[in-house]
């Protein structure tokens, strides 16, 4: 098994390679207005490192999010790509299930992103494998009752401390820990989910309303 991880659903640019056993090369940088200018560098930098060639892959593991759509379509787009130009399977992941999978806590806690418009996407986790809840996208005062007294992890907690007073790092999902959850569902026999996004809420940018279309006269 070689399995190149990839994530680009926040605003981390995340990279790894999982030989079966352990991730053997990873990268992750924080910019949210690059990632499509820095994900096929980062792929390099991986494959440069562990010494391989991308024809080695066995297969792909992608980030689902929820997230921003403009992100979170150009890790997705690269895995399908890859996949295709490789002939290999492409695997989905929840982006809240690998932050949960890195924070690696033994009670009830919630992850949140930052989903931008003073919103987060967020959900519940009894453990670091085992989500509660759908992913969902809200106002953090709208569910303070829903995690009040847990503990949470991700940047949409850090951002928000009067709804979630017990937040703490991972802020941002790794591809490293994509990776690792990927490889231990497979090892199991578990599906993983389709390559396809999970958006919650339509794109920011929208047709201005009253638009006219011009024709040719």
């Amino acid at each position: 098994m070689l399995l190149l991880a990839l994530d680009t659903a926040t605003p981390a640019v995340t990279v790894a390679l999982h030989d079966g056993d352990d991730v053997i090369a990873s990268s992750s940088q924080v910019d949210a207005r690059r990632h499509g200018e820095l994900l096929l560098p980062a792929i390099d930098r991986v494959l440069a490192e562990a010494g391989l060639k991308v024809d080695a892959l066995t297969g792909i593991v992608v980030g689902i999010g929820p997230g921003p759509y403009t992100g979170l379509r150009v890790g997705l787009m690269t895995a399908d790509t890859f996949g295709l130009a490789l002939g290999v399977p492409v695997h989905g992941v929840c982006t809240l299930d690998g932050l949960a999978y890195a924070a690696d806590l033994e009670g009830p806690f919630v992850v949140a992103t930052d989903a931008r418009r003073k919103e987060v996407y967020w959900a519940r986790y009894a453990d670091s494998r085992t989500r509660l809840t759908d992913p969902a996208v809200d106002r953090p005062a709208d569910i303070a009752g829903q995690v009040a007294g847990l503990p949470a992890v991700g940047a949409g907690a850090l951002l928000y401390p009067d709804t979630f007073p017990a937040a703490h790092e991972p802020e941002y999902v790794t591809a490293a820990a994509l990776a690792r959850l990927a490889a231990e569902r497979l090892a199991a026999g578990v599906e993983l989910p389709a390559p396809r996004p999970l958006y919650l809420r339509r794109p920011d940018a929208q047709v201005p309303k009253n638009y006219k279309v011009v024709t040719p006269k």
